[in-house]
């Protein structure tokens, strides 16, 4: 869009809307690098629900058991009788000492309550249980 207006002097003003647009365009890149995206692991889960459900967005360590009761950490399956010997070592690298169970709804509560306990003997401070809003 050109405006054109003649001054006393005869001069014509224009404005530009090019650099207006590329600034909008620069800015708008901008927040899309970087915003934080949600990324969740790659091994399908049937969560439970909860009304009280939120984001976790801080550093954690995610162990996963599917409908098969397989669990896996960092998308590798790992044996129950190794599950503690390979959070003690992953879990050094997690700052806060956060695990979270990603386990699916037909998973017995017997087993997840099982991880739990490992998870603290490896030396979790604190533990979650994964769900999904409903």
């Amino acid at each position: 869009m050109k405006l054109k207006r003649k001054s006393k002097t005869g001069l014509v003003s224009l404005i530009d809307l090019a650099p207006m647009t590329d600034m909008v365009f620069q800015v708008l890149l901008f927040f899309i690098l970087s915003s934080s995206f949600i990324v969740e692991p790659g091994i399908k889960v049937n969560l439970p629900k909860s009304q009280t459900s939120e984001i976790q967005v801080q550093q954690k360590l995610m162990i996963t058991v599917d409908k098969n009761q397989q669990i896996f950490i960092e998308n590798k399956v790992v044996p129950l009788e190794n599950l503690e010997e390979k959070i003690k070592l992953l879990l050094p690298y997690y700052s806060d000492k956060l695990v979270i169970i990603r386990a699916d709804k037909s998973v017995p509560h017997g087993l997840v309550v099982k991880i739990m306990d490992i998870s603290k003997l490896a030396g979790a401070e604190k533990l979650a249980i994964a769900t999904e809003k409903e």
